[in-house]
């Protein structure tokens, strides 16, 4: 049975999706105003495994992530570099796009961004005002919070909590005229000359950030949906103020499955701009000695929501880990073949391997315990090369393990790491002293690759080299 973790009911649930054979997900994306963070990054990363584990076990996965492409924050951004709210939201899309390709996210069934849905979000204030469930002041329309029951039941704290622990989130609206000071706009009025604004009945303005994705919900995956996803974070204000609206648009259940991802601390500490500890993935990524994939496979080796600890000799130990992988799995692509028989016992054992894959990942994707068994399918890998076992079978071994590594987007096992100028120059001086006969020299030169994580081996055809 699988289960997942509802932050609704604080509880493991059986996962039983609305079509058979057939999951819809939506993942909150972020506001295009700048590059995405290692906090952004956690929670693309870790819904993405989801969704890599879902498909893996045949489902056919809808997954919706959306941009917000307008407010106060792409409004800013435009100011300071000079872009239109236009130009802002395209130049800081596309960035997000490159660094989740670098980070090998699968592209979203549809990445719909929030100007695209302006005439269906202003007919689902229509409908809420109608049902008076919202009311206009001076151009604004907001949310009666006290007419939907149970307003707070998805962040698990009274008003009072809520209020306090929302860091500045309720802060923004005019507190004076809303009927009750938790009441969220779904419409703001816009009077400033250079901001974009879209028509309503109330006057020129544009949506809250809340409406913005249940509108995008609705059009795309329907009235009720399987799992919503997300940062902890987002759980109040933002999927609090969704769940109440759209339940309320409706009449029947949002949301089925809540999940959410946990903080990343740096060096130990909460991550924050006041603290000079604010890292971009656009930031990271530029770094020559920083891999895509050992960024991934550091992001995604933590419960989804456990909070991760990054440093970067965390960053270090997980590629480390992550070449010890990619050195099965390329010595797997060379012996692996069509010949001979498949041996029985390795075959058997790969079975309860996968069951017990299989059992940890139905457990709220229990990742930790998924990639405990990876390392002993490693092992097993290992053991039967030593062993000279047949083509046949290495070749099933590097099938199940690049179907489970898949899932954590662990690909492209070739070598594609570019050697760094100082350690082109050491191999160059090491086959001239070979050359030589100057071993010695040799010597001390392998021992220099090796501090730079390079081990360099002698074949006939010359030297060899493998990231350590």
């Amino acid at each position: 049975m699988q289960t997942v973790y509802n932050t609704y009911s604080l509880e493991k649930e059986s996962f039983t999706p609305i079509e058979k054979g057939k999951v819809r997900m939506y993942l909150c994306g972020p506001t295009v105003y700048n590059y995405i963070h290692i906090g952004n990054a956690r929670s693309t990363v870790a819904f993405d495994t989801i969704r890599k584990y879902l498909e893996w076990r045949g489902y056919e996965v809808n997954f919706v992530s959306n941009f917000t492409d307008l407010g106060d924050k792409v409004i800013a951004q435009g100011e300071k570099e000079g872009l239109t709210e236009e130009e802002v939201a395209d130049k800081y899309a596309d960035a997000f796009l490159e660094d989740a390709a670098a980070l090998n996210v699968e592209p979203a069934s549809s990445r719909p961004r929030a100007t695209q849905f302006m005439e269906e979000m202003v007919a689902f204030v229509e409908k809420l005002m109608a049902e008076g469930m919202a009311y206009e002041v001076n151009g604004n329309v907001y949310f009666r919070t006290n007419q939907f029951k149970d307003y707070a039941v998805l962040s698990h704290q009274n008003m009072d909590e809520l209020k306090k622990n929302a860091a500045g989130r309720l802060d923004g609206d005019d507190q004076d005229e809303k009927e009750n000071n938790t009441d969220f706009a779904l419409w703001k009025k816009e009077v400033r000359p250079d901001v974009t604004a879209w028509p309503s009945p109330w006057g020129p303005g544009r949506p809250g950030w809340h409406l913005e994705c249940s509108v995008m919900n609705d059009v795309l995956l329907g009235e009720t949906i399987d799992i919503h996803a997300g940062g902890i974070d987002l759980a109040f204000p933002h999927h609090t103020n969704e769940l109440a609206q759209s339940e309320s648009y409706h009449g029947k259940t949002f949301v089925n499955y809540w999940l959410h991802n946990g903080f990343v601390n740096v060096n130990d500490e909460k991550m924050s701009k006041s603290l000079g500890n604010f890292i971009t993935i656009h930031d990271l990524l530029e770094d020559d000695s920083i891999e895509p994939q050992g960024l991934r496979y550091f992001l995604v080796k933590t419960h989804y929501r456990r909070p991760v600890a990054y440093s970067r000799d965390r960053l270090d130990q997980a590629q480390q880990e992550l070449d010890k992988i990619y050195r099965t799995m390329r010595a797997l692509a060379k012996k692996a073949g069509a010949a001979g028989e498949v041996d029985a016992a390795v075959a058997a054992q790969l079975h309860l391997l996968e069951e017990r894959f299989i059992g940890a990942m139905d457990d709220d994707f229990g990742v930790e315990n998924a990639l405990t068994v990876v390392f002993e399918g490693l092992t097993l890998a290992n053991r039967s090369l030593e062993e000279g076992q047949s083509e046949a079978t290495v070749q099933l071994i590097e099938q199940k393990l690049a179907e489970w590594l898949h899932i954590f987007g662990v690909d492209n096992f070739e070598e594609s790491r570019e050697l760094p100028t100082e350690a082109k120059a050491l191999l160059e001086e090491r086959a001239q002293a070979r050359k030589n006969k100057d071993f010695a020299k040799s010597d001390e030169l392998r021992d220099q690759l090796k501090e730079l994580g390079i081990l360099v081996k002698d074949g006939r055809d010359g030297q060899s080299v493998e990231f350590i």
